[in-house]
């Protein structure tokens, strides 16, 4: 009689075994995937907070501040009003403004916009004597915006001259435009020309006055019968110097951007060590109601923490900078956070020593714990701290087991014998004078008690070398964990850029697939390996 529904197990097992190839196969590719995106955001969160937003990488790092100090001195005249204007420094170009100050007695203050210059007024009914007038401009360059861009001036009209004005200006024309091809070359030569004092109708149009305002206006003209715009650019040197002159420049616009040149040198491209001041040919002050007026203008260079003018510049409203990031906290909970922060780097140090190295720890979680602890009892102190308690709550654990008490009430006796101890410690530590003994009760007590419970059970089950063994382990995860999460730089850095978490949980992800041999195991089987 035939056996119906009988299968032979040949059979079947190969497709069992295909599917489960396939399941293993979807798992490792879906696994993979998974890491590939944590390491990617990771890496393109932090590389836009360094790159982009520009957060120093260390602690430590600092940038240059320039403090602009202008001091306007005058003598005011009896019986008169006093007005007086100054041009101030545009706020929307390559710096931050980090504050803006005025300062005077009994003046009037106020700012307007004139032919696209800032324009201070300081005006007072009736002053006398010796007035000193001040302003002050502290400013950076490293979170600064990249600036709107310039609309295109309209072109000009070539001015009118009369007489032998014009007969020298169409002559320095005609070889200009020869030894031109665009508007940049034009410029350049137009100054080439201009500073050649020598000929004679750059004589005639100079009329005898080589400043460089003169050959400024020169050239002005000239550009004029091109129908070139021309802007007139005062500049100040951000450099540490006293008593410092504004100096000209001149820039036009060829359709796309501003091109600068020297007035004298015909130098293009203006260096990154200056500031636009005010642009046009009036002078920087004017002054009524007063005589004798001096301006005297001081740059100054100082260093500021970088990650405290990263905060300052996102105060004001500057940057976004530090808005959506850690430091947006609270003060008190920013030092929670940085002690959290740096528990997964605990976490991953065991992992190594676990999973690589083969130490034997109490669980994962239990060293951690405990290096937390050595924060404020500092290592030394720690393991003593610690070897003490552990060792007299396994006595009593000892002692209990002989009593045959059921777990819980056991450990409710381990926990309280735990707490009398520490205050024990505490009270000898502080009559001895050991005040780094009195941290000891920042100790987990939980902790320690789970790990008293776990030691025994260990020592009976396994021995007392192997509890030792796990002790120790335990105590060596616990001091190079610690070691490693009080590093200044590295707490900073978790802190400031804590997408690089992703990065360790991916890391993680791929150590949760090694089987491979562990150090220890390596040692271990030695002796089997020479025998095979």
């Amino acid at each position: 009689m035939p056996i119906v529904g009988c299968v032979l197990p040949g059979k079947s097992a190969p497709r069992s075994n295909l599917a489960a190839e396939n399941t293993m196969q979807s798992i490792n590719t879906h696994l993979k995937i998974l890491i590939a995106i944590l390491v990617s955001l990771g890496i393109a969160i932090t590389g836009y907070q360094i790159y982009v937003m520009e957060i120093p990488l260390t602690e430590d790092e600092t940038d240059s501040i320039w403090s602009l100090d202008a001091k306007l001195e005058f003598e005011a005249i009896k019986g008169l009003p006093v007005k007086a204007q100054m041009f101030i420094p545009p706020l929307a170009q390559d710096y931050v403004s980090l504050n803006e100050s005025f300062i005077s007695n009994n003046y009037g203050v106020s700012i307007n916009q004139q032919n696209g210059n800032r324009l201070v007024t300081w005006s007072a009914r009736r002053a006398t004597g010796t007035q000193a007038l001040y302003y002050r401009l502290v400013l950076t360059q490293r979170y600064s915006s990249e600036p709107p861009a310039a609309s295109t001036p309209p072109l000009r009209d070539p001015i009118v001259l009369e007489g032998a004005e014009q007969v020298a200006v169409n002559a320095l024309i005609n070889p200009i435009r020869q030894h031109s091809a665009d508007i940049e070359t034009f410029i350049s030569e137009a100054i080439s020309r201009v500073n050649d004092i020598t000929d004679d109708n750059v004589k005639l149009l100079l009329g005898g006055d080589t400043s460089p305002i003169a050959k400024a206006r020169v050239i002005d003209i000239l550009l004029a019968q091109a129908r070139i715009p021309l802007e007139l650019v005062h500049t100040i040197r951000l450099e540490n110097l006293p008593n410092q002159q504004p100096e000209l420049w001149l820039r036009s616009h060829n359709g796309e951007r501003w091109l600068y040149f020297h007035p004298e040198t015909a130098q293009q491209g203006i260096p990154d060590n200056r500031l636009v001041w005010w642009t046009g040919t009036e002078p920087l002050f004017d002054l009524d109601g007063g005589r004798r007026g001096q301006l005297t203008v001081t740059v100054t260079n100082s260093e500021m923490n970088a990650l405290r003018l990263a905060e300052m510049t996102s105060n004001s409203g500057s940057s976004q900078l530090l808005e959506y990031s850690l430091y947006g906290l609270p003060l008190h909970a920013q030092q929670v956070y940085r002690v959290m922060i740096m528990i997964p780097i605990g976490v991953l140090v065991i992992l190594l020593l676990r999973n690589i190295i083969g130490i034997q720890t109490l669980g994962t979680f239990t060293p951690v714990l405990i290096s937390l602890a050595f924060r404020e009892t500092q290592v030394g102190w720690g393991i003593v701290l610690f070897t003490l308690i552990t060792a007299l709550g396994l006595s009593l654990r000892s002692y209990l087991e002989h009593l045959k008490l059921q777990m819980l009430p056991r450990l409710s006796i381990v926990l309280t014998f735990v707490v009398i101890i520490i205050a024990i410690i505490s009270l000898f530590s502080h009559k001895l004078g050991i005040e780094r003994a009195l941290a000891v009760s920042l100790f987990p007590m939980v902790i320690l008690t789970m790990t008293i419970e776990r030691l025994s059970i260990n020592w009976e089950e396994r021995g007392g070398g192997h509890s030792f063994k796990v002790a120790l382990g335990t105590l060596v995860a616990a001091t190079l964990a610690h070691l490693l999460m009080t590093i200044p730089e590295l707490a900073y850095f978790f802190f400031t850029f804590p997408a690089t978490l992703l990065i360790l949980v991916a890391f993680m992800l791929a150590m949760g697939r090694y089987r491979g041999y562990r150090l220890t195991e390596l040692m271990r089987f030695k002796a089997l390996t020479k025998q095979g």
